[in-house]
């Protein structure tokens, strides 16, 4: 098995703790639908350790979410930014879409 690059060359951000604020959902109990325990949660949320596979599907499931909406190699920006973004770039799809038709 080859060694994981880790640290500064390759870190996992993820939106844990936004996740978990937005549903109202405390760490006890996330860890508890994961099945970890909470101090495993306050280590991902800080980027102190990395999911495993199998862990990052539970954690995808209980926010019914794809793992590239909650993991990244990229910083997050901020939700509200993304969504802006999105809606945008669909309008401006739409709109040249009614340009050539």
């Amino acid at each position: 098995m080859s060694p994981v690059r880790r640290g500064d060359s390759l870190p996992i951000y993820n939106r844990i703790g936004v996740l978990r604020a937005e549903r109202g959902m405390s760490r006890s109990q996330l860890a508890a639908l994961i099945e970890v325990n909470p101090q495993t949660v306050g280590a991902l949320e800080r980027g102190d350790h990395y999911p495993s596979l199998d862990l990052a599907l539970r954690i995808s499931a209980v926010f019914e979410l794809p793992v590239e909406a909650i993991f990244s190699r990229t910083e997050f920006g901020p939700l509200s930014t993304e969504l802006y973004r999105d809606k945008r770039r669909a309008a401006d799809d739409e709109e040249g879409e009614s340009s050539h038709g």
